[in-house]
């Protein structure tokens, strides 16, 4: 199965810049990217921070361009998101029976799970609080020993990165308990800005640099809190033997200073 992870929109309510970059305009330059070069992917997976401030408009121009995307595509919420604001926009996307943002599908003999870990102003930390606990070991329970893949905007861990950590989700013991004994394969979280993979009690996790501004890896290696380095999305492939994560720049792809000709011998 193949899939599209982009991850920390930050869209904007209209046309305009954040952080001295346009975020609509480099959402729609990584549609346009996915649409031309991954047309047989089975979805796109957004894990939050839709939109900068949370408002309804943002979410509105994010409907209105997703309608136009030839893909499912599936969306949960990061801590620059409001609840409230992208149900009352996004009235079809599924909830669960507390109304949060998370839901489960399986596809392709594999379990598929989107979190919702929102905690609220002024936190941009994360949460999953007892009743999304209940929620979520419902779910491992009734994928009943199928492989188990999550999607989440917060870590539930620290990243090394000494800003994100202190904003990761607040409570990773009670979190990592759930998990406890299912076969869970993978995480695919935002949040961090960075493109970040590694493996966490015996599960890999990935993470992408956001469709607009990143953070700087070492702080004051820059003037500024954020950085502008290349945004990109990840190409997703998974088996039963695997799964193969491809990260691509889409802004910053070129051709070699080569001639076209040159290399194209067999290699093999």
């Amino acid at each position: 199965m193949k899939f599209i992870h982009v991850t920390d929109l930050h869209l904007l309510p209209e046309g305009g810049a954040l952080w001295g970059l346009d975020p609509f305009e480099r959402f729609e330059a990584c549609l346009a990217d996915i649409q031309a070069h991954h047309a047989d992917a089975t979805f796109v997976a957004i894990t939050g921070d839709l939109t900068d401030k949370g408002d309804a408009a943002a979410y509105q121009r994010l409907k209105e361009r997703l309608a136009r995307l030839p893909l499912p595509c599936h969306l949960i919420l990061g801590n620059h998101d409001d609840r409230a604001n992208f149900r009352a926009v996004f009235t079809d996307r599924p909830v669960d029976d507390n109304g949060f943002v998370q839901f489960a599908f399986d596809a392709d003999g594999r379990t598929l799970l989107f979190l919702d870990t929102l905690k609220g102003p002024p936190s941009s930390a994360g949460l999953y609080c007892p009743a999304r606990r209940e929620w979520l070991a419902e779910q491992l329970d009734a994928a009943d020993g199928k492989p188990v893949y999550i999607f989440m905007h917060h870590p539930p861990f620290g990243i090394a990165h000494p800003l994100m950590d202190k904003i990761m989700l607040d409570d990773p013991e009670d979190f990592a308990e759930i998990l406890s004994g299912y076969d869970v394969r993978h995480i695919f979280f935002g949040h961090g800005h960075r493109a970040v993979s590694g493996v966490w009690r015996g599960i890999g996790y990935s993470a992408l640099p956001s469709t607009n501004h990143q953070l700087p890896l070492v702080g004051g290696s820059v003037e500024t809190v954020y950085s502008d380095e290349p945004p990109a999305y990840a190409v997703v492939h998974l088996s039963e033997e695997q799964t193969i994560i491809h990260n691509d720049a889409f802004l910053d792809r070129r051709p070699a200073r080569m001639p076209v000709e040159a290399e194209r011998d067999d290699w093999h």
